[in-house]
């Protein structure tokens, strides 16, 4: 029968408890038992005056409101105060009644970009975090997976001036440059001089954030951006998210990455999974000399459709040559300037060579191959990709530093970002990573302490045989309703 509703709600006075209207199960109340958010005091305490000036908001609420932001994915800090103000569990998670003002949306905002500017206190909270989780055990370093994911940045891609910037010196530079130097010397050749002229590249600047930058994925899609570089364990723990402008590429920014790592966890890793990206001689150098298993993919060769490859030629370590796959030798001629050996051919005996079409398109007919002075390094961890342990461990990959990037980018709202220039992208990357690091311990602790233990198990196995459920349930201590009504429930069918 259908009937209007008779009274009213909407203007009953009511007394209630806001804690009674947040639900047990609800995610605010597993992030405020996983860890005591105290320690932000003595973070931030040298950042406010003791003495002067108004009183602050409590600055563990101004991290909270962070952490609610990139927790439920919000899109913007205003956004954030708006469902603070109509939203219950917010409120609860906040410390704040129902009558207390929710804190304008520019205090984060103003205290992010000024008063936190250039300190280390996101690195710190985001440190602390992973601490708790180092203590419950639940992080295990002994592998760490690497990569990277591109955030497009607050800039409009139209709107950009190129310039010729200088290129950067690569971190293994000088090491590289005295091997090449011991190189040339022990094939009798004299070393290179030292370069008088700095190399330089053309890139697009934007006029928008100079410190992004253009981001190519294909001939389409040209968007300014930054490169979220992050390393993570295997069951998914940050453990620490490095950021660089997008055009400059993984590899580079490994050396980086990797030393911060070690330092936030303390110890180096037994095994490292990288993509495609990071597969050079340089990177497996500095792996393995650290004693770190380096595990990488497959990657194709890169050689025309119809024409040999690299592998058709064979190296002779001994005589230190190659032989192509005519039984022909080429000899060692020099080492250049990034590393590689050159390896090339007699012309003589190559012009009439039946197989010169399918070798080399040289004018001179001349075949040239080359071989980097760390080539060992890089055939080393080629063979360790086919361990069976170490295919495994590459296979996680999709469960590990994929699925981060999936959530970080769906769940925490870091699909583009609002903030212009390295440092507080930096600054953001630690904020949602701790906060993804946070949710993670908060959900697992919550279903370890709310997990049935084994003689609670037992009790229902017996309960269900003797279908006596509450008696056995109460001599066990135990008063859950919802698993007596499970039980009777299978005990009437």
């Amino acid at each position: 029968m259908l009937r209007p509703r008779q009274e009213e709600g909407r203007y009953t006075e009511t007394t209630v408890k806001l804690d009674d209207l947040v639900p047990e199960d609800h995610l605010v109340r597993k992030l405020d038992a996983a860890i005591d958010f105290s320690f932000i005091y003595d973070i931030v305490k040298d950042l406010y005056s003791p003495d002067h000036g108004r009183p602050s908001i409590d600055p563990v609420m101004l991290f909270k409101m962070y952490l609610i932001r990139y927790v439920f994915g919000i899109r913007s800090m205003r956004e954030t105060v708006e469902q603070i103000r109509t939203n219950v569990a917010y409120r609860w998670f906040l410390g704040l009644s129902l009558h207390d003002p929710v804190p304008h949306h520019s205090t984060p905002s103003k205290n992010y970009a000024r008063r936190f500017a250039g300190t280390d206190v996101f690195h710190q909270i985001f440190s602390r975090i992973l601490d708790e989780a180092f203590q419950h055990g639940l992080v295990d370093p002994s592998v760490v997976y690497v990569d990277s994911t591109h955030v497009k940045a607050s800039a409009n891609k139209k709107k950009f001036t190129t310039e010729m910037a200088e290129v950067e010196a690569k971190a293994y530079q000088q090491e590289l440059e005295k091997e090449i130097e011991q190189d040339r010397i022990a094939h009798g050749k004299s070393p290179l001089p030292p370069e008088t002229k700095k190399k330089k590249r053309e890139v697009k600047v934007s006029k928008t954030d100079p410190d992004s930058g253009l981001f190519v994925k294909n001939e389409r899609e040209r968007v300014f951006a930054y490169s979220y570089h992050t390393a993570c364990d295997r069951h998914g723990w940050v453990l620490y998210p490095y950021v660089t402008a997008a055009n400059i590429h993984d590899s580079q920014a490994f050396f980086e990455l990797f030393k911060r790592v070690k330092q936030e966890i303390k110890e180096c890793p037994e095994a490292l999974c990288a993509d495609a990206g990071y597969k050079t001689p340089a990177i497996a150098k500095y792996l393995l000399d650290q004693n770190v298993k380096l595990i990488w993919p497959y990657t194709r060769p890169k050689t025309k459709e119809g024409f040999f490859r690299k592998s058709d030629f064979v190296y002779d370590e001994y005589f230190d040559c190659y032989l192509c796959p005519n039984d022909q030798v080429l000899s060692y001629s020099t080492t250049n300037r990034e590393g590689y050996r050159e390896y090339k051919s007699d012309p003589s005996v190559c012009r009439s060579c039946p197989y010169l079409r399918q070798c080399t398109e040289s004018k001179n007919h001349t075949k040239v191959v080359t071989r980097h002075v760390w080539q060992d390094y890089y055939e080393e961890a080629e063979h360790l990709r086919y361990v069976p342990e170490y295919r495994e461990l590459y296979a996680l990959r999709k469960e590990t530093i994929e699925r981060d990037f999936a959530d970080l980018k769906e769940k925490h709202g870091l699909r583009w970002t609002n903030y212009r220039g390295l440092e507080r992208n930096q600054a953001q990357a630690m904020l949602v990573c701790a906060a993804m690091n946070l949710k993670k311990l908060a959900n697992y602790l919550w279903k370890t302490k709310h997990r049935p233990s084994f003689s609670f198990i037992w009790s229902l196995i017996l309960s269900v045989s003797f279908r006596n459920p509450t008696l056995l349930w109460n001599k066990m201590g135990y008063r859950h309703s919802s698993v007596t009504h499970f039980v009777n429930s299978l005990n009437t069918r």
